[in-house]
């Protein structure tokens, strides 16, 4: 008898502690967006930091970084880039994110090399793989309905 009340109590602090299914759960959503069971996947995650080449040619600079933001633009727009901005100023040197869309480290690097800062060395970048909500990409819908002015 103590056994069998035994596994009714474990049967039941199982089933209450178990995972549950969500009621909102959209499956079509979450497979287009390459969620897993808890809406959540891989991405690549890249911390640029201050780079090795030191010009001081406001010219050069100013063309660079021109590059670097046009180069955002049109990875977010090929839906490759969910995550961009600048870091305040730190004591690591790091000076902004990119959170990207692809599946390898090796994908995100070929994509690095597209942009024109980190291409002439003025960003270095530490790269890690992110685990995070499929659903990221989703915000950039309702940020170009709040953004005022454009890059």
């Amino acid at each position: 008898m103590k056994r069998i009340i035994l596994i009714l109590f474990l049967a039941f602090f199982f089933k209450t502690n178990a995972q549950t299914e969500n009621p909102k759960y959209d499956s079509t959503l979450a497979e287009s967006l390459g969620g897993d069971d808890y809406g959540m996947k891989m991405y690549i995650l890249a911390i640029l930091k201050t780079g090795t080449n030191k010009t001081e040619d406001k010219e050069k600079l100013n063309e660079l970084f021109k590059g670097h933001m046009d180069n955002i633009n049109r990875l977010a727009k090929d839906g490759k880039l969910i995550v961009a901005g600048p870091l305040k100023k730190n004591d690591k040197n790091y000076r902004g994110i990119f959170i990207l869309n692809v599946k390898t480290t090796e994908e995100a690097n070929a994509l690095l090399l597209t942009d024109p800062a980190v291409k002439e060395k003025l960003f270095d970048v530490e790269i890690f793989e992110w685990y995070g909500s499929a659903a990221l990409p989703e915000y950039l819908k309702s940020h170009e309905k709040i953004e005022k002015k454009k890059h």
